[in-house]
Order: C-alpha cells, then sequence, then structure tokens
C-alpha cells in the first residue's frame, strides 16, 4: 500500500488490533482515510509520527517492509513477542525480505547452503532459535526489532551477520523483566487478581473484533479454558471452540475440554487423532514448517486449525499462559529446589550424581508396568530424568536452562556443539531467570512458530490474547508467589479462571499438548521411520552421526529407553531433507553436507 503522501511503500503481514481507536485518534488530528483497513492507519501513523512511535502505539502482531522513497532507505520491523516471521537473506546482490523461507528460495540470486549448527541446534532442542537459520546467510529479524539499510549500506554489509548488525529494538523483553522486577506491582493477592482479569477481558475483547467467524482452541487446560470463559462472558452467541482427542488416555484433554464447554455453553467441535491421521500429514509437515521443526504437537495443531478452519477464519488461542505465569515443570523444580539449586556446587553435583544414577536403572518398559498416575509416569519417562540431573549440575542459570531444554545428551552430528547466544538477562532468582529465556527462545522459536505455520497453511489467523504487551509487561510486576505457589503454577490465571468455571474443572495436572509419538514409532509409524533412519542413508547425507543414530533407534525399540523426542527431530530433519531434494531446491549435487 502507497501512503497518502507517496512517500512511503508498505508490505505488511498481521493485524493492529487497536486501529480503530488509533483511527478515530488520527481523524481528530485531520487525517483523512480512503478505506477501513489498519495498513491505511498504520501508515498514516508512520507518515505523522515516525515509524518507531507508530509501532509502539500498535497493538498487534506484525511482520513489516516499509520503503522509504524519500531517503531510499528500507525498514524491516518484527511484533513485540515475535508471533509473526521475517526472514532476511543476504545474497551475492541483493537482500531479500519474506515471511516464508520458500519465497526466499525462489529468489534468482539465493543459493542454498545449509547451516551445520542450526542442524545441531536442532537436533539438540526440536527447534531453531532466532539465532539460528536452516540456510546459511539468513537470519530472522528478532521480535521487537527494527533494520533499516539503504542500498548503499549493500555495499559495505557483505553477508547476513554483518547485515544483522543494523537491527535495533524498538520494545524489549529484557527491559520490560528487568523494570518489571525492580517495580513490583504495589497490591494485596485481590487486586492483582482483579488487574489481571481486566487486562486479560480487554485483550480478548480486542481480539474478538473481526468481520469473520471467530472461535477458539480448547484444550481444557488453564490458559485457553481462561480465554474462552473470558471470550464467553463477552459475546451474545454461544463462542465456536475446537480441540483434539486422542486415543491413549495419557495424552488426551478430550473429555476436560467437552467439560469446560458445556459448563460455559460453547458450540463444540471435537476430532479424535488416530495412528493413521498422523501418519497421512507427516509428509506435508516439512512444507508447512520450511525448516526442520521437531515439536511433536505440530501434527494435532495442524489438524486442529484444519477442523476449526471449516467453520471459522479466525481463532483464539491460550498461548503464553505458561511463559507469563510459570506454567512449565521446569518452573516448578526451581520453585521447589531453589535452596538447593541456589546451594554450592559439591551439594548440586552429589545430586545430579544420585539422580543420573536413578535414571540408569529406569527401563521404559519397567517404568510402563508401575501403577503410577499419569502425570508422574510422564515426569520420569524419557530423558527428563536425565535433564533433572543436568539441571543439579549446571554452574549458572543459562546452563541449567540449556540443560533442562535438550531432548538428551546423545551427539547426533560429528563434531558439532550447540553455541550460547548469551542474550537472556540474569535476573538474580532462577524461577525469573528460566522464564525470561523461555520469552526470549522457546516462545517465539517453537510454540509461536508451531502456531503461526499450522494456522496460515489453512488459511487460518490465530491470535493470542495473553501474549498482549499489556499483559507481558504486568506479569513482570509480579512477585513469583503470584507465579508459583503451593507447588502449583500459574496460580494467579487459576484466581482468575475460578471466577468463571468451578474448582473441579480446573484442579487437574497439567498435560500439555504431547502427542504419543513414542509408542507410534514402535508400532504404525515404525517402517516410515526405519527408511528415513536407515544407516546408507544417513552416511549417503553425511549430516548426522549414522551409528549413533541406529544405536538411538534400536535403545527406543528395545524398551531400554524412550528416545522419542530425539529420534522425532532426526526424522523431522530427514523428511525436511527429502522434500528439498524432492522440490529440487537443494541446488548442486553435494548441497547437504554441512558447510565448512
Amino acid at each position: 500500500m502507497l501512503s497518502k503522501s507517496g512517500r512511503f511503500i508498505i508490505t505488511f503481514n498481521g493485524e493492529i488490533y487497536n486501529y480503530l481507536s488509533l483511527r478515530q485518534e488520527l481523524q481528530g488530528l485531520g487525517q483523512n482515510f480512503i478505506g477501513g483497513s489498519d495498513t491505511e492507519v498504520l501508515l498514516a501513523m508512520i507518515e505523522r509520527w515516525g515509524l518507531e512511535t507508530a509501532l509502539s502505539r500498535s497493538n498487534g502482531m506484525f511482520a513489516i517492509g516499509l520503503w522509504d522513497r524519500q531517503n531510499r532507505i528500507l525498514h524491516l520491523a518484527r511484533d513485540r513477542m515475535g508471533k509473526k516471521p521475517l526472514y532476511i537473506a543476504r545474497t551475492r546482490s541483493s537482500a531479500v525480505f519474506a515471511s516464508e523461507l520458500k519465497a526466499i528460495a525462489a529468489f534468482p540470486d539465493f543459493v542454498p547452503e545449509i547451516n551445520a549448527c542450526a542442524v545441531a541446534e536442532f537436533l539438540a532442542q526440536g527447534w531453531l532459535s532466532d539465532e539460528h537459520c536452516i540456510w546459511r546467510n539468513v537470519f530472522k529479524l528478532p521480535p521487537g526489532s527494527i533494520l533499516s539499510f539503504s542500498a548503499g549500506d549493500l555495499l559495505a554489509l557483505r553477508d547476513a551477520a554483518e547485515l544483522r548488525t543494523r537491527t535495533y529494538s524498538w520494545w524489549s523483553l529484557t527491559d520490560v523483566a528487568r523494570n518489571g522486577r525492580k517495580n513490583p506491582a504495589p497490591a494485596d493477592d485481590r487486586e492483582l487478581v482483579s488487574n489481571l482479569d481486566n487486562l486479560l477481558q480487554k485483550a480478548v475483547g480486542d481480539r474478538m473484533v473481526a468481520d469473520v467467524p471467530i472461535g477458539l482452541f480448547l484444550s481444557g487446560g488453564i490458559d485457553s479454558s481462561t480465554v474462552v470463559a473470558l471470550m464467553q462472558s463477552q459475546s451474545t452467541r454461544p463462542v465456536r471452540t475446537f480441540t483434539i482427542g486422542f486415543g491413549e488416555p495419557t495424552f488426551d484433554e478430550a473429555a476436560n475440554a467437552a467439560g469446560v464447554a458445556r459448563h460455559l455453553g460453547t458450540d463444540h467441535t471435537e476430532l479424535r487423532l488416530t495412528p493413521a491421521d498422523a501418519r497421512a500429514v507427516i509428509p506435508e509437515l516439512p512444507c508447512v514448517w520450511d525448516e526442520p521443526f521437531a515439536d511433536e504437537s505440530q501434527i494435532p495443531t495442524l489438524l486442529l486449525s484444519r477442523l476449526a478452519r471449516r467453520d471459522v477464519t479466525v481463532v483464539l488461542s491460550g498461548d503464553g499462559g505458561d511463559e507469563c505465569f510459570g506454567g512449565y515443570s521446569r518452573h516448578l523444580l526451581t520453585a521447589r529446589l531453589a535452596s538447593l539449586l541456589n546451594s554450592n556446587g559439591p551439594l548440586r553435583r552429589t545430586a545430579a550424581m544420585g539422580v543420573g544414577l536413578l535414571a540408569r536403572g529406569l527401563r521404559e518398559d519397567i517404568i510402563d508396568a508401575l501403577p503410577l498416575p499419569n502425570h508422574l509416569r510422564r515426569m520420569i519417562q524419557g530423558d527428563r530424568i536425565n535433564r533433572l540431573a543436568q539441571l543439579f549440575g549446571g554452574n549458572d542459570a543459562d546452563e541449567m536452562y540449556r540443560q533442562t531444554m535438550r531432548f538428551s545428551q546423545l551427539q547426533l552430528t560429528p563434531e558439532q556443539t550447540v553455541t550460547d547466544s548469551g542474550k537472556a538477562p540474569l535476573l538474580n532468582d532462577l524461577l525469573s531467570d528460566f522464564i525470561v529465556r523461555d520469552m526470549i527462545g522457546y516462545l517465539p522459536g517453537d510454540i509461536l512458530v508451531k502456531l503461526d505455520r499450522a494456522s496460515m497453511a489453512t488459511g487460518l489467523e490465530a491470535r493470542c490474547p495473553i501474549l498482549d504487551h499489556r499483559v507481558v509487561e504486568f506479569s513482570w510486576r509480579l512477585p513469583n508467589t503470584a507465579k508459583v505457589r503451593h507447588g502449583q503454577g500459574k496460580w494467579i490465571l487459576r484466581q482468575v479462571l475460578n471466577r468463571y468455571l468451578p474448582h473441579h474443572l480446573i484442579d487437574r495436572p497439567k498435560q500439555g499438548f504431547d502427542v504419543p509419538i513414542g509408542a507410534w514409532l514402535k508400532g504404525p509409524l515404525h517402517s516410515w521411520a526405519a527408511d528415513l533412519l536407515s544407516e546408507p542413508r544417513l552416511r549417503r547425507q553425511g549430516l548426522l552421526d549414522a551409528r549413533r543414530v541406529q544405536n538411538c533407534w534400536l535403545d527406543h525399540l528395545s524398551g531400554r529407553r524412550d528416545h522419542s523426542r530425539p529420534l522425532w527431530a532426526v526424522l523431522m530433519l530427514q523428511s525436511w531433507l527429502e522434500t528439498m531434494v524432492e522440490q529440487k531446491a537443494s541446488g548442486p549435487a553435494g548441497m547437504f553436507e554441512p558447510a565448512q
């Protein structure tokens, strides 16, 4: 779109939720509008106030390319939390930007070459941070950032790393976290709960404004239940809700979602996911996510998006609740074990040795036979107990966090290590240190990538009211006891939900949106997996240590260890490589060898 004066041209992906009030303000200043879009309002703000002020006044999710025809400068900008993607490539003669890697790969001057460091990071955690892209000389604009440059600048900025040095923050999560810890909210529990309730009401209400049908992804957990309760309280008709169910009871939250839907009176739709459904959608995953991506809940998220798209065009989700209010098991661990984790190194290392010995003595088939509650069984399954040992052995907050996020200690790439960006601040308490690292890395790198790519692939727009910047900023002013209390996470969010739902629909162990990939790899997905993990194929590609991958696979099949998560990462990498070959996007032979 061209600005009114003709100075600016914008390309814009996303939504500005408060554009109507901004439009009214601009009209009061004498601004005239031709149409009714938020893009026109954004351009008018940029012309009147400048880019940074326009962005700071905007409440939304967006990736923006803005060409200043007068100064001949290109500005690229991304929303505060990184909901919308923005990739930037430096080719031999150009700088290229797009919302999808497949667009950059189509540019004639782009030569795709795999980034071996990105492969190592991906296999360690199942997703790629903003520090890495699967292709060399491509990077992601960090959340809350602007990159500005002219054509002349490209003469000096010869590669992506140099180009990236031009980025600067227009909104900083690090600053928000630090300022929030220094200036806590001066209120008692009751006031804090009421303040959060009011903020969430506004955030949900802003995201319900749409001229198309709107619904919600409902898992039955605390986050999505809170959002749907606030939606229904502001709606004159039943809200459309959608959920996925599994045949395996350990992973199935469909009954919880149905209970919440019945109580609130929503128009509820449920889809039962089978291994055959998962197998059928797997070939599409590399095309949907562009880069290798191995959060196994990508499968139900994609199928849930397709289910919702039959009836609505916009959905709200509960994403962000765990990051804002301390909902992950690692947050509970840091709160429960704070005295031990903050103690001297020898004591922590002794605890690490003890937990490590326990982990080596637990076979997965033995765990399966134990009469344990589902949430406890899942806590000690897989490599989680090994990660607990690594947590105890960490030297500082960065190392402790990194160890809890690793899939395993398996080294599946030959002589490649995962580097730490070191960009997360230290906030002087371990719970806050973990939460800020989740918000800076895991949230934009995994959670929002999963939601955005799955929804956009089906023509569905997903909105996250809990990630409204006002809610995020408020969350950092809360005391830790408002997040983790009495051994439960998200205490304050539970108190808000208590105002709308009865206690029995709230007080349940956290399940998450996990998928029984471990069992499926031994059963209905075995043949597909065995083919991709064959030793000749791995040796031919040269990216992975074929022997170690095979040992990992055999260990998993025997029941000695649950390696489902690192194996799923390898399989997603293999599927992505196969798709690149099929699409003839690989360029010259040998491109899939790690770059030297």
